[in-house]
């Protein structure tokens, strides 16, 4: 099995969720993450991929990399270490509404937003990034300043996985004093269910474009959230609250997709329009679809 292969299934969160170590798992995903970069031209090569990006019209000819070009037959332009350089902010939610797995082989939203945030701290410190982190409910948790040296990524990964979700959430309310504890501009990722007012979200997100900053939103939810797939009749409990509802899923799926729907519409159509990038996950997507969007963010920044 070609070793591609082999590294991509450790970007299938089910795969990674049976792995204990939180530095082993954000290892596996990068490693698999960038061994499917079939379009890289740095096979073979000793340099790191973050040192080019594709050439744009209006660069400079002269910083076109005429090797690279001569293996791949693709204009790449080298950057110099000042440009690849930027300062991330991790935004995990640990409330408790992400404590939750629709069916039993699947991972809660939880442990897919931590795992993630783990491939995305050992991805940008690989990068020379510096990367901090801020664990939050309904009030704010924990806080590592963005640093870039190795020994920071065992203070970011040990505290990831001492994480656990409880709490109420209060995303809109937090975010907006996560926004004044992050001074210096750099990208805010944030990794949340989104489980508030869509107005009161957005609120907190332009807070952070108001001062500055680019912001990458991973909304994530699991999958019986967006579909509402049930063959019989449920107790659906709230796990904030403790309420419950028993129904009949078939007599409310129709217009409860209507509903999560057109909420996931107003935060993507909103997010754009404030220019902020907005990715809708589910706890079974690969984890190679948010690795791939940082690239992207990251590489439009310089």
């Amino acid at each position: 099995m070609p070793v591609a292969t082999r590294l991509g299934r450790f970007l299938e969160p089910e795969t990674l969720s049976r792995l204990d170590s939180m530095e082993l798992i954000a290892r596996l995903v990068v490693e698999g993450f960038i061994a499917g970069l079939h379009r890289s031209p740095f096979h073979g090569f000793s340099v790191e991929f973050s040192e080019y990006r594709a050439y744009n019209p209006g660069d400079s000819v002269g910083r076109i990399d005429w090797k690279v070009y001569a293996k791949t037959d693709r204009h790449y332009v080298k950057l110099f270490e000042e440009e690849t350089n930027l300062r991330g902010t991790l935004l995990l939610d640990g409330s408790r509404s992400m404590d939750f797995a629709g069916d039993a082989g699947r991972v809660t939203k939880f442990r897919y937003a931590s795992m993630l945030a783990a491939g995305l701290a050992y991805l940008l410190i690989r990068q020379q990034d510096a990367v901090g982190l801020i664990t939050f409910d309904e009030r704010i948790r924990q806080v590592l300043p963005a640093r870039s040296v190795r020994r920071h990524l065992y203070d970011l990964l040990t505290t990831i996985d001492q994480q656990r979700p409880g709490g109420l959430t209060d995303v809109g309310a937090t975010l907006h004093r996560a926004a004044e504890l992050v001074k210096r501009r750099g990208l805010v990722i944030l990794i949340s269910d989104l489980l508030d007012e869509p107005e009161r979200v957005l609120a907190g997100l332009k807070h952070f474009r108001h001062r500055g900053h680019e912001v990458l939103v991973f909304h994530v939810l699991d999958p019986l959230e967006r579909d509402l797939d049930l063959r019989r009749e449920v107790r659906l409990e709230d796990l904030e609250t403790g309420e419950t509802l028993r129904t009949q899923p078939w007599f409310i799926r129709r217009e409860a997709g209507e509903r999560v729907a057109a909420w996931v519409q107003q935060l993507e159509s909103e997010c754009r329009e404030h220019r902020i990038d907005y990715v809708s996950l589910t706890t079974d997507t690969p984890f190679d679809v948010a690795l791939r969007r940082v690239l992207d963010r990251r590489a439009r920044q310089r």
